[in-house]
């Protein structure tokens, strides 16, 4: 037992709440630091790219407010005041959409219905050879299936 449950009863081992610490921010700095994301990152002096990650806004909860997350915590922190990770498309600049529109009429409909004519002709290891291929007096004698 805890030191000082047994004198205070049941009540001593009631819960008090979820654990972990509290918000290091007021609800006025939590508003303050949504304006601030909303306004977005090149207003932060991070102009290469318009992407928001959570060290450049763990960076920005530093500079602004003083207080320190690590980025576990920042998550959280932006997952309560209604932020979510957001992951941009990525498309090669070298992208050819014409080839890429020829590929899926021509070639996916083959790879889709598991190659096409003649795609058993690649399963022959799969596939047990009859009775027959199991005489000869080299082999012994017939049994099926055969024993690895």
């Amino acid at each position: 037992m805890a030191a000082g449950a047994g004198r205070r009863g049941r009540a001593a081992l009631a819960s008090k709440g979820a654990g972990g610490a509290k918000c290091k921010l007021t609800p006025a700095q939590l508003r303050e630091l949504a304006m601030l994301l909303d306004a977005g990152p090149a207003v932060q002096g991070w102009d290469e790219d318009q992407c928001w990650t959570l060290a450049r806004i763990t960076e920005v909860a530093w500079r602004r407010f003083g207080v320190e997350y690590t980025l576990a915590g920042m998550d959280l922190l932006l997952h309560r005041i209604g932020w979510s990770v957001q992951v941009p498309a990525r498309r090669a600049a070298e992208r050819d959409e014409a080839a890429i529109a020829a590929w899926r009429e021509e070639t996916w409909p083959v790879v889709k219905d598991g190659g096409g004519p003649g795609r058993l002709d690649r399963l022959r290891r799969r596939v047990w050879p009859g009775l027959e291929a199991a005489q000869g007096p080299h082999v012994g004698t017939a049994r099926y299936p055969p024993r690895w």
